[in-house]
């Protein structure tokens, strides 16, 4: 399969808007990853009540198909594209998704490019729990992209609307269908069941210079799942030279991942007395 390379138009449409829809990307593969995504959550021993959010941290390492995601290289040349070849794979969350999702960027930085890779395996619309986003809010440098930051939380009062009334658009994606966007991009989703599968992969710009304790910060956030490693055995061992280019960097800067998960077991052991 030949190697996804965006144009040169959707690069600069990416960089003006922060997103692009892809539809129909992954669709010859869909079923494979809709069925590797159940089996992890069945292996977890995971049930999903319809109550609130589930989610999986990191969710791809779970299964050698969903690593393999990053190999293919209709994704990995498209982040490729968008970061440089030699980006670092960054993490990965599996998701049940209950009801609205408010207003929020990932992100908001100037420090390394990120990106996220959204799957939707479920039909979903505007109504109905799509991705909404709001186009060229990631320029964060920008005096608009900066307003939208200070008010859109506080939109009922700002704007007279509450959050699924801002102005947005709405990407509506069936199964197959693959959205990247910008992690500093303002981003939500409103409607739906109690049962919305997706998944995501995000990744950054591989760190150079002073960047690289950016990368490691980025690493340390991680510790709130309870891992103090960043990759699934699976995901490292499974892994060709090819992949490894993407997990390097994150691997060489890992090593304060133990100290990190104690500080934050801690942290909530001292919130529970």
């Amino acid at each position: 399969m030949e190697r996804l390379r965006l144009a040169k138009e959707q690069k600069q449409f990416f960089a003006t808007f922060g997103y692009l829809a892809l539809p129909g990307l992954v669709a010859d593969v869909i079923d494979e990853i809709t069925a590797a995504f159940e089996q992890v959550w069945r292996d977890r021993g995971h049930v999903h009540e319809g109550e609130q959010r589930s989610m999986i941290v990191p969710f791809i390492d779970q299964h050698e198909r969903l690593c393999r995601l990053l190999d293919d290289p209709r994704i990995e040349g498209l982040v490729g594209s968008l970061l440089g070849d030699d980006f670092n794979y960054l993490g990965s969350d599996g998701n049940f998704y209950v009801g609205d999702t408010q207003w929020h960027s990932d992100r908001w930085t100037t420090e390394l490019r990120w990106v996220k890779v959204a799957f939707y395996l479920d039909a979903v619309g505007r109504d109905t729990g799509c991705l909404r986003v709001i186009p060229g809010s990631h320029r964060l440098q920008e005096s608009y992209a900066q307003k939208v930051q200070e008010e859109i939380g506080a939109s009922a009062e700002m704007w007279g609307v509450e959050g699924a009334g801002v102005p947005a658009l709405a990407l509506e994606s069936e199964p197959g269908d693959v959205v990247v966007f910008n992690h500093n991009l303002k981003h939500a989703a409103f409607g739906g069941g109690t049962r919305r599968r997706m998944f995501t992969i995000n990744c950054c710009e591989r760190g150079v210079g002073a960047q690289i304790e950016a990368v490691k910060e980025a690493i340390s956030i991680h510790a709130k799942y309870d891992i103090e490693q960043m990759y699934s055995q699976t995901m490292v061992q499974t892994a060709g030279p090819e992949r490894m280019v993407h997990l390097e960097q994150v691997l060489a800067h890992q090593g304060h991942m133990p100290e990190e998960r104690a500080k934050w077991r801690a942290e909530q052991a001292a919130r529970q007395n």
